[in-house]
C-alpha cells in the first residue's frame, strides 16, 4: 500500500474493523470476521499466505482479552490505544514474518519509521472508523429488526 493514500503513513484498515468486532460483538461473530477478512487479505496480498489470518486471529484475541479488564467500550482513548497496538501488532507479525521467509527478505532500514507514522497514524483516526463502524451497525440492525417485526 506505499502508493495508497499517504504513502508510508497508510494502515490497513481493517485493523479498527477486526478490533469493532473483537470488542463490541461476540466471539462467534468475530471469529468469524476474523477468519473470512484474514483469508481475503492473505489471497489479495503477495505475501505469503496466512499473515494477514494470522494477524487479525491474534488482533482479535488480544482485544477480546483487552476487554476482560477494561471498559473499553465507551472510552475513547483507550479505542485509540487498541488501535494504535493492533497497527502495531500486525506490523510485528508482517515484519516478523517477512524476516524469517526463506526468500531473501530482510526487514527493511526504514521499517521502524514507517511503522511509527502507521501506529500513530492509526492512533489519530482509527478510533472515529471505529466509533462509525459502530454507529452503522447499531443503524442497520435497528433497521433490520424494525423490518423483521413489520413481516411478523
Amino acid at each position: 500500500m506505499p502508493s495508497f493514500l499517504l504513502g508510508d503513513v497508510s494502515y490497513d484498515f481493517l485493523v479498527p474493523l477486526i478490533l469493532y468486532v473483537g470488542i463490541y460483538r461476540p466471539v462467534r461473530e468475530g471469529v468469524v470476521v476474523a477468519l473470512v477478512t484474514g483469508f481475503v487479505m492473505d489471497n489479495l496480498s503477495a505475501g505469503p499466505f496466512g499473515v494477514y489470518g494470522a494477524a487479525y486471529i491474534w488482533m482479535f484475541v488480544a482485544s477480546k482479552w483487552m476487554t476482560t479488564f477494561l471498559q473499553m467500550r465507551r472510552n475513547r482513548f483507550l479505542l485509540s490505544f487498541a488501535v494504535a497496538l493492533g497497527v502495531l501488532l500486525e506490523n510485528l507479525i508482517f515484519l516478523g514474518a517477512f524476516a524469517v521467509s526463506g526468500a531473501g527478505f530482510g526487514i527493511p532500514g526504514d521499517a521502524v519509521r514507517v511503522v511509527g507514522g502507521q501506529t500513530l497514524w492509526g492512533m489519530g483516526t482509527g478510533v472515529f472508523l471505529i466509533l462509525l463502524i459502530n454507529y452503522a451497525h447499531e443503524k442497520w440492525d435497528g433497521w433490520f429488526r424494525a423490518r423483521l417485526s413489520k413481516e411478523s
